[in-house]
């Protein structure tokens, strides 16, 4: 008996390692099947372009880096910044006018905060650092409403949305290189990249349209209607590169697109004024921002909820109200996922959603807080936005 459990072991051994060199040769295989544009790090999982940015799947890069949430203010012109450990406001600073997003850079040294300037000329680029949590020297830029990074981090791409254009600046200095116009994307501001860094997606708020923008040879492919009167916000990939999901604020839920094909393949309806979207750290789930309006200014304790939606099945699980009303925005997940942090642009605080309970904890802040980020987030590098992290 003694002979046969020891050969028994062994044999389950043997095929444990086999099925096991297997399953790492599928994901080697797996990764290998993307080839992605020059520069761009590589698709280490080709089922979960997420896998990087796993719970508490720090760079190196980010060492040192104070663990805080940095709120921009539309309407008072300054950053909140949240310690998440006591959920209180330990700091604050001006910036410039009208400061939309907080974007972590693709290197994740530098945290830019866009001042658009709405309506004015001066527009510019604050620059936080991580460590200190202390701002910089701002940098003028004409209407930065949002930014993002070339996938191969070389170059800053700066959404001018009041000029319907796309500059393309030094990553660093900021300094202009190039511009593509994108004349038939009103409101174009939101975006995501393919899984292979070909290809990009820009959402067109005030023309119920998305944008294709070819990233090797920079030009315009086409544009897809979405809804006629529809208002197009966040925009992001799913885990396998597959669909995009595209929130609307009108239509009160997200499209489906196939961007190789750039068509529209479905619908799936949330609440009311759907805006934001955010990856679970293990890249199963997408948080769905419902801003409780479908009015770009809109009234304080709204139908405000939060959607769970499972990216295996493609249907809400779960959607969570804010109580007593209010209006989440943008945001992005804790480094450990057990925290969704997201702007309530109407009601001037910042939620703090438990990810396992729905619980939410609300934190009184600037006047109409928008586009916060949490840092440090995991991941090798940042693709722009709030940390659309890979």
């Amino acid at each position: 008996m003694a002979f046969r459990s020891s050969r028994w072991v062994r044999l389950a051994s043997s095929v444990g390692a086999v099925l096991s060199g297997l399953w790492m040769a599928d994901c080697a295989a797996a990764a290998s099947s993307v080839t992605t544009v020059a520069g761009m790090p590589p698709v280490v999982n080709a089922a979960n372009l997420y896998s990087e940015a796993g719970v508490n799947h720090l760079s190196p890069a980010v060492a040192g880096a104070l663990q805080r949430v940095y709120v921009p203010n539309l309407r008072s012109n300054d950053v909140y910044v949240i310690d998440p450990a006591t959920l209180k406001v330990v700091d604050r600073f001006k910036v410039g006018y009208s400061p939309q997003h907080v974007v972590p850079s693709w290197d994740l040294q530098t945290l830019w905060v866009a001042n658009n300037a709405e309506g004015r000329p001066d527009g510019s680029l604050t620059p936080i650092d991580p460590k200190t949590g202390k701002p910089g020297t701002e940098v003028k830029v004409d209407d930065p409403y949002n930014m993002y990074f070339t996938p191969d981090g070389k170059e800053a791409i700066v959404v001018a949305e009041a000029r319907a254009r796309l500059d393309f600046r030094d990553a660093h200095t900021m300094a202009l290189k190039t511009s593509l116009d994108v004349p038939e994307c009103k409101g174009i501001n939101h975006a995501d990249f393919s899984i292979d860094g070909k290809y990009a997606l820009f959402t067109c708020e005030f023309g119920g349209k998305l944008a294709k923008i070819d990233m090797v040879n920079r030009k315009v492919v086409g544009y897809l209607q979405l809804e006629a009167k529809g208002m197009p916000q966040d925009i992001r990939i799913s885990p396998d590169g597959k669909v995009f999901y595209v929130a609307d604020m009108m239509a009160d839920g997200v499209f489906l697109v196939d961007g190789d094909s750039f068509t529209k393949i479905g619908f799936i309806h949330t609440g009311v004024g759907t805006h934001g979207l955010y990856p679970s750290r293990d890249g199963t789930k997408l948080y769905i921002s419902n801003r409780g309006s479908n009015r770009v200014h809109g009234p304080k304790h709204g139908k405000g909820s939060v959607s769970v939606l499972d990216f295996a099945t493609r249907k809400v699980l779960v959607t969570w109200p804010i109580p007593g009303g209010g209006s989440p925005d943008m945001g992005n997940v804790s480094a450990d996922g057990k925290m969704l942090w997201l702007s309530g642009r109407f009601d001037d605080v910042v939620y703090a959603i438990d990810t396992t309970t729905g619980n939410i904890q609300s934190i009184p802040v600037g006047m109409e807080p928008h586009g916060l980020t949490v840092w440090p987030q995991p991941g090798r590098y940042s693709l722009g936005h709030t940390g659309n992290m890979r």
